[in-house]
C-alpha cells in the first residue's frame, strides 16, 4: 500500500495510492483518506482523485525528529576516506529540513560544495524505546526515498554535523509512504541516484553495514522514537556536488522516485569576496 500526503487547493490530505501498474483497471489515482493514518484510525471517504491533479507533498512531517545513520556502506566511508564505525554513526536532522517531491533544494550561501545522498528511510508507527532486532518490524509504519542533502565543506570544517546537515531543504522525503513490504524485502533493493538523467549512484540495501533491526535497535537503546519519527539509514558510494539549476533523482526498487530541483540562495557581496 502507499499512503501520501497530498493537496489539491486547501489543507493536506492523506490517501492511498492506486497506480495502473497494480491492476491495469483505473488510471493513476488517488483514494482519500479521512485523516493522517500514523496518527489516528482512518477509514476511505469514498472520493478518488486523478494523481495527476494533486500535487505530492512530504508523506510525513516527523512528529520530534530525524534519526540518520552515516558512513553505512563500506564503499561511500571509503569514497570520502573514512573508517568504518563499530556502532551506527547516528546523527539528528531537524524536521524543518523536510520537503516533499519535486520542491527546491536550497544552495545555503555559506556553502559552495552541495552534494546529494540517496537513501531508504523508514518511518516509524508507534512510540518505542528498547526494541530488540526481533521486534522491529511491530514498530514500522512504512518506508519512503530520501535525500540526505549536505553541505560537504561545512561538514568537513564544522567538526560536527549539525549545520551541514540541517539546512531548510535539505530532506527531501517522498513521494510516498510504502507500508507493505517485510524487513526481509527492503533488505536487498537497489537505490539509483541521478542529476539530469546521468546516473552517479547505483547500489542495494544488502551491503549495508548495519540492516534494518540492528539501526533502529541501536537508536531506541538510547532515544525514544515516536509515531511519525524518520530514519535515515544511509547512501552508498557516487556522491558528488551539485549545483543550482540541475534535478535530483532518486529511485529505491519497489518504494518509489524522488525528484527535487537546486535552487541558488543568495549570496552577499562580503560572502563572495571571502
Amino acid at each position: 500500500m502507499r499512503i501520501a500526503r497530498f493537496a489539491t487547493a486547501g489543507d493536506p490530505q492523506y490517501g492511498i495510492v492506486e497506480l495502473a501498474e497494480d491492476n491495469g483497471q483505473h488510471p493513476n489515482t488517488v483514494a482519500v483518506l479521512t485523516g493522517d493514518p500514523i496518527a489516528m484510525p482512518v477509514q476511505l471517504t469514498g472520493e478518488r482523485i486523478e494523481l495527476d491533479a494533486v500535487r505530492l507533498l512530504a508523506p510525513v512531517i516527523p512528529r520530534s525528529k530525524i534519526v540518520a545513520v552515516g558512513r553505512n556502506y563500506a564503499a561511500h566511508a571509503a569514497e570520502l576516506g573514512n573508517d568504518l564505525p563499530e556502532n551506527p554513526l547516528t546523527f539528528f536532522k531537524p524536521n524543518t529540513s523536510v520537503i516533499g517531491p519535486d520542491e527546491p533544494i536550497v544552495y545555503p550561501t555559506a556553502s559552495r560544495e552541495v552534494s546529494y545522498e540517496g537513501e531508504l528511510a523508514i518511518v516509524i508507527g508507534r512510540i518505542c524505546r528498547d526494541v530488540p532486532p526481533s521486534r522491529v518490524p511491530d514498530v514500522i509504519f512504512g518506508y519512503t526515498v530520501a535525500n540526505d542533502v549536505t553541505a560537504r565543506d561545512l561538514q568537513r570544517t564544522d567538526g560536527q554535523w549539525s549545520r551541514a546537515k540541517g539546512y531548510d531543504t535539505f530532506c527531501p522525503l517522498g513521494p510516498w509512504i510504502t507500508t507493505h513490504q517485510s524487513v526481509d524485502e527492503v533488505s536487498d533493493l537497489r537505490i539509483r541516484t541521478t542529476v539530469d538523467g546521468e546516473v552517479k549512484q547505483d547500489g542495494r540495501t544488502r551491503d549495508m553495514v548495519f540492516g534494518v533491526p540492528e539501526i533502529i535497535a541501536y537508536i531506541t537503546s538510547f532515544a525514544t522514537l515516536l509515531p511519525g519519527d524518520v530514519i535515515l539509514t544511509g547512501t552508498p558510494e557516487g556522491v558528488s556536488p551539485i549545483h543550482p539549476g540541475q534535478e535530483v533523482q532518486i529511485e529505491i526498487e519497489g518504494i518509489g522516485t524522488l525528484s527535487n530541483p537546486v535552487a541558488s540562495g543568495e549570496r552577499s557581496a562580503e560572502e563572495d569576496a571571502g
